[in-house]
């Protein structure tokens, strides 16, 4: 029994049979199940818009299914670029051709399915064709440009290069943009994530040098979800803006880089040295610039229409049908996705079931609960804001909403957090999944790396 012995708006009876109830409800729990799973959706990678990630939406759906869930894929047509093209080099003083590539490693087999992963790229980024001096901004924060402006330095017409940290990597490029810059760069320094924390991947979990973080840098802070169709679901028949219009796209180009293709690129900048907190763990003397290093960013991209598949699984309530408690995580990544989003997507399926087990012993929800496997959240939280804005009249008609994040997902809507929240969590903590860093310890007990993103509410 755990320490709680009350529950808000529980009278002393009544937190006596939920009580009752969840440990019943643990009884059903099988981790066995949670690795079975996270084997099968982390074998092959699983982009927005591939084959692959189609797939493993059915089978989820498949799943839902066969634990007597009325469960449907609800796809959108949705705006998301790969790259065409990708070169960075350092044209001068001395030259040097970025590699761009994360090699494969014997210890991994996951690592050489080259053919079906996406290069590392930022998601929505401009394309472009830029060369110019280059200017190194710490982190690329707001802060940052007032130190710089202390300094003298000014990057309008220049090429920046930020750390990774600090903030969300959205923010990087947008500051720069508004401060003039034509094209950033963003890598990760070995002192937040490489040797200089400890041993790299596959030895250790952190950062090896050539190991580029992918991700989004749609302005989330403007609007997430898709870009051509604002504040409307994108379905096939929806009204498209122009690219042009939207209001959330970045105007430069911007690409991530590991540290062994930073370092010669930092290293060749001259100019007053970078103030101490901007400094990282790399062998060399950090300057800021501008030059005398110029480089050359070219990147083009295939804007495109995909699909989006929304696993969307429904448990109608007994007595409040129209009141739903949804519960949401995403199921697309941007190469396996073993910690995000596929370890909280087995323990999300994984708490559906034992529900549908409680449901054989006579036990009804009383409210409608909607399990949600979101598609497309890596690119710009696309599945989750299509589906919302879609369904905004279904939603208005009913008399109340009960959301519960499984991972960092939002939707858009205020919400009262219900007991299932502690359900959910007891779930997670019998779960047997590999940390945010890649390893596995083996125990039964959620890892700090996803208890960080599970939690947040």
């Amino acid at each position: 029994m755990f320490a709680q012995k009350t529950i808000q708006g529980f009278s002393p009876e009544a937190v006596k049979t939920e009580f009752a109830l969840e440990e019943k409800y643990d009884s059903y729990l099988k981790t066995d199940n949670l690795d079975q799973w996270m084997k099968r959706l982390t074998a092959r990678p699983h982009h927005l818009g591939s084959a692959v990630g189609k797939e493993y939406a059915l089978w989820m759906r498949d799943q839902f299914r066969s634990w007597g869930y009325d469960a449907e894929i609800e796809t959108y047509k949705v705006l998301f670029p790969t790259p065409k093209v990708r070169v960075l080099e350092m044209v001068g003083p001395t030259k040097y051709k970025a590699k761009l590539v994360e090699p494969a490693l014997k210890e991994d087999a996951t690592s050489g399915q080259s053919k079906e992963q996406l290069p590392t790229y930022h998601g929505f980024s401009a394309d472009g064709d830029v060369t110019a001096e280059l200017v190194f901004v710490g982190y690329g924060v707001p802060s940052d440009y007032v130190e710089l402006a202390k300094l003298g330095i000014d990057v309008k017409g220049k090429i920046v290069i930020a750390k990774y940290g600090g903030s969300w990597r959205g923010i990087k490029p947008k500051v720069a943009e508004q401060h003039g810059a034509i094209g950033c760069i963003i890598y990760s320094d070995p002192e937040d994530d490489g040797y200089f924390q400890g041993d790299v991947y596959p030895k250790g979990p952190f950062r090896p040098a050539l190991g580029a973080q992918r991700g989004s840098v749609l302005d989330l802070p403007v609007r997430p979800g898709d870009p051509l169709t604002p504040n409307i679901g994108a379905t096939e028949e929806a009204k498209r803006i122009e690219r042009a219009q939207a209001d959330n796209l970045i105007h430069i180009p911007v690409l991530p880089i590991g540290y062994e293709d930073a370092l010669p690129l930092l290293s060749a900048l001259g100019g007053p040295l970078a103030p101490e907190y901007m400094r990282g763990a790399l062998p060399m003397t950090y300057h800021i610039g501008p030059g005398p290093a110029r480089v050359h960013l070219n990147l083009a991209f295939d804007w495109k229409l995909v699909d989006c598949h929304n696993v969307i699984a429904k448990m109608k309530g007994s007595e409040l049908p129209d009141e739903w408690v949804i519960r949401g995580n995403h199921h697309d990544a941007w190469v396996n996705g073993a910690a995000d989003p596929i370890s909280g997507m087995v323990a999300l399926m994984e708490e559906a079931r034992a529900v549908s087990e409680l449901t054989k012993t006579g036990w009804k929800p009383k409210r409608t609960i909607v399990y949600c496997g979101w598609d497309g959240e890596e690119p710009g939280l696309l599945g989750s804001t299509e589906w919302v804005e879609d369904h905004a009249s279904d939603y208005a008609k009913s008399s109340g909403l009960h959301k519960l994040r499984w991972q960092w997902q939002r939707i858009y809507w205020g919400a009262r957090l219900t007991h299932l929240a502690t359900i959910g969590k007891r779930c997670s903590q019998r779960c047997n999944r590999p940390t945010n860093r890649g390893e596995c310890f083996g125990k039964k007990k959620v890892c700090d790396g996803c208890q960080r993103f599970i939690y947040k509410s």
